[in-house]
């Protein structure tokens, strides 16, 4: 058995140590354009070219180092007759649910107000959080946006949760497609965007949906940068519909030093740190799942190319 490691990092031999102790009979190649084909059955990839799959037409299935696919599935030559297997959580969601929560408590308990009177040297008290005023809404309800609902929900925000088909969650309010966007929207006052990009949700945060939010939203915003319409936010922002926006990701990465989020009130920026790989959990997962292929046993996370997640 091979298997091909075909993602960018200096220092390959941090992941193949680790595939090569779980797997101690494959054999691990680290995949360079130019050179012959391997002959791998299997390619653990990350934003690949598409030279690889020039080169590569043995394999029998590709894994995706991380919960987005859109990268892989943007190539025209993706093999169509073998699975695509993306990562399942592997340590994300909490740190994804950890991130959202921050960011909800922050802006709810007014703590940078509270900074700014530290600065100040002023001491005075707020009158203490009313939850109801701060519903919250998490567009999209797979694994990690499940786990950012469950977590504010057990914080006792009232929570909503968008996705294309019903979801059943304790403490969470569900809507479903087209239909229950609108409903979702008018119950929302932090939108918390975790969906996979798709050609249906591409821009779909735009002006008219940030105008459909309860008065003074919060965005924050962890799925993908091309969800967003970054001109439409800053007009929300300008305008006080929105006053707040957390963008942990971006059209271009890394944030050109030129874009005006850099120099727009009431936008926190950080660069792509909500979840992060971790490659433990994520070379477990994924060995495990090729010992059960080995085996002819199914699989989970299998992504359904046509829809796109």
């Amino acid at each position: 058995m091979k298997i091909l490691f075909a993602a960018y990092d200096p220092q390959p031999e941090r992941w193949t140590d680790l595939i090569a102790a779980q797997l101690p009979d494959a054999e691990i190649i680290v995949w360079q354009a130019g050179l012959p084909p391997t002959g791998a059955d299997y390619a653990l990839v990350w934003q690949p070219s598409e030279a690889l799959f020039e080169q590569e037409r043995s394999l029998r299935a590709v894994f995706n180092l991380g919960a987005g696919i859109d990268g892989l599935l943007r190539l025209p030559n993706l093999p169509r007759d073998i699975p695509v297997v993306r990562l399942e959580d592997a340590g994300m969601s909490v740190q994804m649910a950890e991130y959202v929560a921050y960011h909800v408590v922050g802006a709810s308990r007014d703590m940078d107000l509270y900074r700014q009177q530290q600065a100040e040297q002023r001491w005075k008290i707020h009158r203490p959080i009313k939850r109801s005023e701060w519903p919250v809404g998490v567009l999209g309800l797979g694994h990690i946006g499940k786990r950012v609902a469950r977590t504010l929900a057990a914080l006792d925000y009232p929570v909503h949760g968008w996705a294309r088909s019903e979801h059943a969650l304790d403490g969470v309010q569900s809507h479903a497609g087209q239909a229950g966007l609108d409903t979702f929207l008018s119950a929302t006052r932090v939108l918390i965007n975790t969906l996979p990009l798709t050609d249906d949700t591409r821009d779909l945060i735009d002006y008219r949906l940030l105008s459909r939010l309860q008065p003074n939203a919060v965005v924050i915003n962890v799925g993908r940068g091309e969800h967003l319409v970054d001109d439409d936010l800053i007009r929300a922002l300008a305008e006080g519909q929105v006053t707040r926006a957390v963008l942990d990701v971006f059209r271009q990465e890394p944030l050109p030093a030129d874009h005006p989020f850099w120099r727009t009130p009431g936008i926190t920026i950080t660069p792509h740190i909500s979840a992060r790989t971790l490659r433990d959990a994520t070379v477990e997962q994924i060995c495990t799942k090729i010992g059960a292929l080995e085996a002819g046993a199914p699989v989970s996370g299998v992504v359904d190319v046509q829809r796109g997640y």
